[in-house]
């Protein structure tokens, strides 16, 4: 749904970082520098970023009971 707000693996916080990525890679920036200026170094928290699918705009599309 969203990103979570720390890293599964380590801790690191990486919840905060999700929207300037995004925002790098929609105008075309490459993902691993986008990652680098960002400073996720670990391959857990560059995993956790690159396996993210933003579904909440679908879920927010139904109704809660």
């Amino acid at each position: 749904m969203i990103i979570p707000i720390r890293c599964f693996s380590c801790g690191k916080p990486i919840g905060h970082l999700w929207e300037e990525y995004k925002e790098k890679t929609e105008k075309g920036e490459d993902k691993k520098k986008a990652m680098d200026e960002l400073g996720l170094t670990r391959y857990c928290c560059r995993a956790m970023f690159l396996g993210h699918v933003d579904l909440i705009d679908t879920a927010a599309q139904f109704k809660k009971f």
